[in-house]
Protein backbone atom coordinates (compact mmCIF):
# COMPACT_ATOMS: atom_id res chain seq x y z
CA UNK A 1 0.00 0.00 0.00
CA UNK A 2 1.06 3.47 -0.83
CA UNK A 3 0.07 6.76 -0.80
CA UNK A 4 -0.01 9.57 -3.90
CA UNK A 5 0.05 13.31 -3.36
CA UNK A 6 -1.11 15.03 -6.30
CA UNK A 7 -1.19 19.15 -5.83
CA UNK A 8 -0.34 20.32 -9.23
CA UNK A 9 2.39 23.34 -9.21
CA UNK A 10 2.75 23.00 -5.23
CA UNK A 11 5.82 21.85 -3.50
CA UNK A 12 5.03 18.94 -1.29
CA UNK A 13 8.38 18.04 -0.06
CA UNK A 14 7.98 19.42 3.48
CA UNK A 15 5.21 16.84 3.56
CA UNK A 16 7.14 13.94 2.27
CA UNK A 17 9.98 14.81 4.75
CA UNK A 18 6.94 15.17 7.59
CA UNK A 19 5.34 12.33 6.33
CA UNK A 20 9.12 9.98 6.74
CA UNK A 21 9.44 11.89 10.45
CA UNK A 22 6.38 10.02 11.29
CA UNK A 23 6.30 6.91 9.63
CA UNK A 24 8.95 5.94 7.65
CA UNK A 25 7.62 2.47 6.23
CA UNK A 26 4.89 4.33 4.36
CA UNK A 27 5.30 4.55 0.78
CA UNK A 28 5.24 8.27 -0.53
CA UNK A 29 4.36 9.02 -4.40
CA UNK A 30 4.19 12.61 -5.56
CA UNK A 31 2.46 13.77 -8.94
CA UNK A 32 3.30 13.52 -11.96
CA UNK A 33 6.48 11.11 -11.36
CA UNK A 34 3.90 8.37 -9.97
CA UNK A 35 5.76 4.70 -9.67
CA UNK A 36 2.87 2.01 -9.32
CA UNK A 37 -0.23 2.88 -9.39
CA UNK A 38 -1.72 -0.01 -8.16
CA UNK A 39 -0.26 -0.12 -4.82
CA UNK A 40 -2.22 3.49 -4.46
CA UNK A 41 -4.91 2.90 -1.77
CA UNK A 42 -5.25 6.53 -0.43
CA UNK A 43 -5.08 9.87 -2.15
CA UNK A 44 -4.29 13.05 -0.52
CA UNK A 45 -5.47 16.21 -3.37
CA UNK A 46 -5.28 19.91 -3.62
CA UNK A 47 -6.14 21.06 -7.13
CA UNK A 48 -5.58 17.10 -8.76
CA UNK A 49 -6.24 17.19 -12.49
CA UNK A 50 -10.09 16.10 -12.89
CA UNK A 51 -10.71 12.78 -13.71
CA UNK A 52 -6.84 11.31 -12.74
CA UNK A 53 -8.42 9.11 -9.92
CA UNK A 54 -9.32 6.78 -12.47
CA UNK A 55 -5.91 5.61 -12.81
CA UNK A 56 -5.15 4.32 -9.59
CA UNK A 57 -7.55 1.50 -9.52
CA UNK A 58 -7.22 0.66 -6.03
CA UNK A 59 -7.63 3.67 -4.03
CA UNK A 60 -9.81 3.14 -1.00
CA UNK A 61 -10.20 6.68 0.34
CA UNK A 62 -9.29 10.65 -0.63
CA UNK A 63 -8.01 12.69 1.84
CA UNK A 64 -8.15 16.77 1.05
CA UNK A 65 -5.16 18.75 2.07
CA UNK A 66 -7.15 21.22 3.87
CA UNK A 67 -10.34 21.98 5.72
CA UNK A 68 -12.10 22.44 1.83
CA UNK A 69 -13.12 19.74 -0.02
CA UNK A 70 -15.07 21.84 -2.66
CA UNK A 71 -11.73 21.18 -4.97
CA UNK A 72 -12.28 17.52 -4.87
CA UNK A 73 -16.18 17.25 -4.76
CA UNK A 74 -15.96 19.48 -8.35
CA UNK A 75 -14.58 16.05 -10.02
CA UNK A 76 -17.66 14.81 -11.58
CA UNK A 77 -15.88 11.54 -11.96
CA UNK A 78 -15.35 10.50 -8.76
CA UNK A 79 -17.53 7.65 -7.44
CA UNK A 80 -20.05 8.31 -4.31
CA UNK A 81 -18.65 5.18 -2.62
CA UNK A 82 -15.27 6.63 -2.29
CA UNK A 83 -14.34 8.03 1.52
CA UNK A 84 -13.35 11.61 1.28
CA UNK A 85 -11.76 13.40 4.42
CA UNK A 86 -10.76 16.50 5.17
CA UNK A 87 -8.25 18.23 7.79
CA UNK A 88 -10.04 19.39 11.12
CA UNK A 89 -7.07 21.24 13.64
CA UNK A 90 -6.42 23.79 15.77
CA UNK A 91 -3.22 24.53 13.61
CA UNK A 92 -5.70 25.48 10.78
CA UNK A 93 -9.00 27.32 12.85
CA UNK A 94 -6.39 29.65 15.38
CA UNK A 95 -4.64 31.17 12.36
CA UNK A 96 -8.17 31.79 10.42
CA UNK A 97 -9.81 33.05 13.91
CA UNK A 98 -6.64 35.52 14.13
CA UNK A 99 -7.54 36.90 10.71
CA UNK A 100 -10.86 37.15 11.31
CA UNK A 101 -10.93 38.84 14.04
CA UNK A 102 -7.81 41.39 13.02
CA UNK A 103 -10.43 42.08 9.40
CA UNK A 104 -13.12 42.90 12.27
CA UNK A 105 -11.32 45.04 14.25
CA UNK A 106 -9.53 47.07 11.26
CA UNK A 107 -12.97 47.74 10.34
CA UNK A 108 -14.63 48.16 13.71
CA UNK A 109 -11.71 50.84 14.75
CA UNK A 110 -11.31 52.18 11.18
CA UNK A 111 -7.98 51.60 10.74
CA UNK A 112 -7.23 52.22 7.30
CA UNK A 113 -9.20 55.68 7.38
CA UNK A 114 -6.40 56.65 9.79
CA UNK A 115 -4.03 55.12 7.99
CA UNK A 116 -5.41 57.76 5.13
CA UNK A 117 -5.24 60.71 7.22
CA UNK A 118 -1.98 60.15 8.46
CA UNK A 119 -0.77 60.70 5.15
CA UNK A 120 -2.53 64.00 4.46
CA UNK A 121 -1.80 64.80 7.92
CA UNK A 122 -5.14 64.95 9.10
CA UNK A 123 -6.06 64.78 12.95
CA UNK A 124 -9.80 63.65 12.86
CA UNK A 125 -10.83 62.53 16.03
CA UNK A 126 -14.92 62.13 14.88
CA UNK A 127 -16.38 58.61 15.68
CA UNK A 128 -13.68 56.40 16.23
CA UNK A 129 -16.00 52.87 16.62
CA UNK A 130 -18.12 51.88 13.87
CA UNK A 131 -21.56 49.95 15.62
CA UNK A 132 -20.47 46.73 14.64
CA UNK A 133 -22.71 44.23 14.83
CA UNK A 134 -21.60 40.45 13.20
CA UNK A 135 -22.92 37.59 10.87
CA UNK A 136 -21.21 34.42 10.33
CA UNK A 137 -22.03 32.76 7.45
CA UNK A 138 -20.92 29.26 8.04
CA UNK A 139 -20.75 28.10 11.93
CA UNK A 140 -18.90 24.98 11.66
CA UNK A 141 -15.45 24.21 13.21
CA UNK A 142 -14.08 27.45 12.23
CA UNK A 143 -17.19 29.90 11.82
CA UNK A 144 -17.91 28.48 15.37
CA UNK A 145 -14.37 29.79 17.12
CA UNK A 146 -14.96 32.98 15.21
CA UNK A 147 -18.04 33.65 16.70
CA UNK A 148 -16.82 32.47 20.64
CA UNK A 149 -13.87 34.97 20.01
CA UNK A 150 -16.09 37.76 18.70
CA UNK A 151 -18.64 37.45 21.95
CA UNK A 152 -15.69 37.56 24.27
CA UNK A 153 -14.52 40.79 22.61
CA UNK A 154 -17.91 42.09 23.29
CA UNK A 155 -19.73 42.38 19.46
CA UNK A 156 -23.06 41.33 18.74
CA UNK A 157 -22.91 37.69 16.81
CA UNK A 158 -25.08 36.25 15.19
CA UNK A 159 -24.60 33.14 12.90
CA UNK A 160 -26.15 31.45 9.34
CA UNK A 161 -26.30 28.00 8.05
CA UNK A 162 -27.90 25.51 6.10
CA UNK A 163 -29.24 23.13 8.69
CA UNK A 164 -30.80 24.13 12.31
CA UNK A 165 -28.70 24.03 15.37
CA UNK A 166 -30.39 23.67 18.30
CA UNK A 167 -28.99 25.07 22.36
CA UNK A 168 -26.38 27.44 20.18
CA UNK A 169 -25.21 30.53 23.20
CA UNK A 170 -25.67 33.46 20.24
CA UNK A 171 -28.83 33.67 17.59
CA UNK A 172 -28.40 31.54 14.48
CA UNK A 173 -30.76 31.45 11.50
CA UNK A 174 -30.52 28.68 9.14
CA UNK A 175 -32.23 28.22 5.55
CA UNK A 176 -34.67 30.56 4.26
CA UNK A 177 -34.21 32.73 7.30
CA UNK A 178 -31.35 34.39 5.75
CA UNK A 179 -33.27 37.91 5.16
CA UNK A 180 -33.70 38.20 8.81
CA UNK A 181 -30.05 37.11 9.81
CA UNK A 182 -29.05 40.28 7.25
CA UNK A 183 -31.51 42.63 8.99
CA UNK A 184 -29.69 41.66 11.93
CA UNK A 185 -26.32 42.81 10.92
CA UNK A 186 -23.92 45.38 9.04
CA UNK A 187 -20.91 43.21 8.89
CA UNK A 188 -20.54 39.98 7.20
CA UNK A 189 -17.83 37.25 7.32
CA UNK A 190 -18.55 34.10 4.60
CA UNK A 191 -16.99 31.34 6.09
CA UNK A 192 -19.45 28.95 4.07
CA UNK A 193 -18.18 25.57 2.50
CA UNK A 194 -18.43 26.24 -1.32
CA UNK A 195 -21.52 24.06 -2.40
CA UNK A 196 -24.01 24.23 -5.64
CA UNK A 197 -25.89 25.47 -3.11
CA UNK A 198 -23.50 28.69 -1.87
CA UNK A 199 -21.54 29.28 -5.04
CA UNK A 200 -22.10 32.77 -6.06
CA UNK A 201 -24.09 33.57 -2.96
CA UNK A 202 -22.00 36.87 -2.33
CA UNK A 203 -24.30 38.35 -5.71
CA UNK A 204 -25.82 41.87 -6.27
CA UNK A 205 -29.59 40.35 -4.65
CA UNK A 206 -28.00 39.60 -1.51
CA UNK A 207 -25.92 42.73 -1.46
CA UNK A 208 -29.53 44.79 -2.19
CA UNK A 209 -30.92 42.98 0.77
CA UNK A 210 -28.30 43.68 3.19
CA UNK A 211 -28.08 46.64 5.57
CA UNK A 212 -27.08 50.24 4.12
CA UNK A 213 -23.49 49.61 4.62
CA UNK A 214 -22.42 46.71 5.22
CA UNK A 215 -19.09 45.74 5.59
CA UNK A 216 -18.30 42.08 3.74
CA UNK A 217 -15.12 39.40 4.79
CA UNK A 218 -14.75 36.47 3.03
CA UNK A 219 -12.03 33.56 4.10
CA UNK A 220 -14.37 30.47 2.23
CA UNK A 221 -13.97 30.55 -1.24
CA UNK A 222 -13.57 33.08 -4.38
CA UNK A 223 -16.63 30.95 -5.93
CA UNK A 224 -18.92 32.59 -3.15
CA UNK A 225 -18.53 35.69 -4.47
CA UNK A 226 -19.73 37.45 -7.92
CA UNK A 227 -16.87 40.16 -8.21
CA UNK A 228 -18.56 42.43 -10.25
CA UNK A 229 -21.32 42.60 -8.13
CA UNK A 230 -19.41 43.41 -4.74
CA UNK A 231 -18.41 46.35 -7.09
CA UNK A 232 -21.62 47.32 -8.46
CA UNK A 233 -22.68 47.14 -4.81
CA UNK A 234 -19.69 49.71 -3.70
CA UNK A 235 -20.78 51.78 -6.74
CA UNK A 236 -23.89 52.15 -5.09
CA UNK A 237 -23.14 52.53 -1.66
CA UNK A 238 -25.19 49.50 -0.63
CA UNK A 239 -21.86 47.37 0.36
CA UNK A 240 -19.08 50.08 2.33
CA UNK A 241 -16.22 48.06 1.38
CA UNK A 242 -14.44 44.44 1.91
CA UNK A 243 -11.59 42.53 3.39
CA UNK A 244 -11.01 39.71 0.66
CA UNK A 245 -8.58 36.45 1.11
CA UNK A 246 -9.96 34.28 -1.82
CA UNK A 247 -10.37 35.01 -5.55
CA UNK A 248 -12.25 33.49 -8.34
CA UNK A 249 -8.65 33.41 -10.26
CA UNK A 250 -5.46 33.19 -7.98
CA UNK A 251 -2.89 34.74 -8.25
CA UNK A 252 -5.13 37.77 -8.25
CA UNK A 253 -4.47 38.94 -11.84
CA UNK A 254 -2.18 42.37 -12.47
CA UNK A 255 -5.51 43.73 -14.07
CA UNK A 256 -8.07 43.08 -11.76
CA UNK A 257 -9.96 45.61 -10.33
CA UNK A 258 -9.71 44.87 -6.62
CA UNK A 259 -6.04 46.12 -6.69
CA UNK A 260 -7.03 49.86 -7.02
CA UNK A 261 -10.35 49.97 -5.27
CA UNK A 262 -9.65 52.12 -1.95
CA UNK A 263 -12.65 50.14 -0.26
CA UNK A 264 -11.29 46.80 -0.73
CA UNK A 265 -8.44 45.33 1.17
CA UNK A 266 -6.37 42.34 -0.64
CA UNK A 267 -4.59 39.33 1.06
CA UNK A 268 -3.17 36.36 -0.75
CA UNK A 269 -4.92 33.43 0.16
CA UNK A 270 -3.15 33.09 3.54
CA UNK A 271 -5.93 33.47 6.55
CA UNK A 272 -5.15 29.62 7.23
CA UNK A 273 -2.64 27.42 5.66
CA UNK A 274 -2.04 23.85 6.53
CA UNK A 275 1.10 22.96 8.13
CA UNK A 276 1.75 19.40 7.46
CA UNK A 277 2.96 18.95 11.06
CA UNK A 278 -0.75 19.36 12.39
CA UNK A 279 -2.33 17.87 8.95
CA UNK A 280 -0.23 14.39 8.43
CA UNK A 281 -0.94 12.56 11.62
CA UNK A 282 -4.88 12.69 10.73
CA UNK A 283 -3.78 11.29 7.60
CA UNK A 284 -1.54 8.26 9.13
CA UNK A 285 -4.54 7.65 11.92
CA UNK A 286 -7.04 7.36 8.71
CA UNK A 287 -4.40 5.17 6.61
CA UNK A 288 -4.22 2.87 9.74
CA UNK A 289 -8.22 3.05 9.71
CA UNK A 290 -9.03 1.80 5.77
CA UNK A 291 -6.50 -0.53 6.35
CA UNK A 292 -8.51 -2.13 10.00
CA UNK A 293 -11.77 -1.24 8.23
CA UNK A 294 -12.30 1.24 11.32
CA UNK A 295 -14.71 4.45 11.05
CA UNK A 296 -12.63 7.53 9.44
CA UNK A 297 -11.89 10.58 11.20
CA UNK A 298 -13.33 13.81 9.89
CA UNK A 299 -15.29 12.10 7.01
CA UNK A 300 -17.50 14.34 4.66
CA UNK A 301 -20.77 13.61 3.39
CA UNK A 302 -20.46 13.94 -0.46
CA UNK A 303 -24.32 14.77 -1.17
CA UNK A 304 -24.26 17.54 1.47
CA UNK A 305 -20.64 19.10 0.45
CA UNK A 306 -19.42 19.35 3.76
Amino acid sequence: MSIVIISPGRDVSSWVKTFNKFDPKIDIQVFPDIRDKESVELAILWQHPKGILKEFPNLKLICSMGAGVDHILSDSEIPLSLPITRIVDPGLTIPMTNYVVMATLNHHRQLYRYQSNQKKKVWDMSDPELETKVGVMGVGALGGDVIQKLKFLGFSVFGYGNSPKSNTDYPYFHGDELPQFLNNVNLIICMLPLTPLTENILNLDFFRKCNKGTYIINVARGNHLVEDDLLTAIGEGTISGAFLDVFRKEPLPQEHPFWNSDKITVTPHIASVTNPNSAIPQVIENYKRIKNHKPLLNQINQILGY
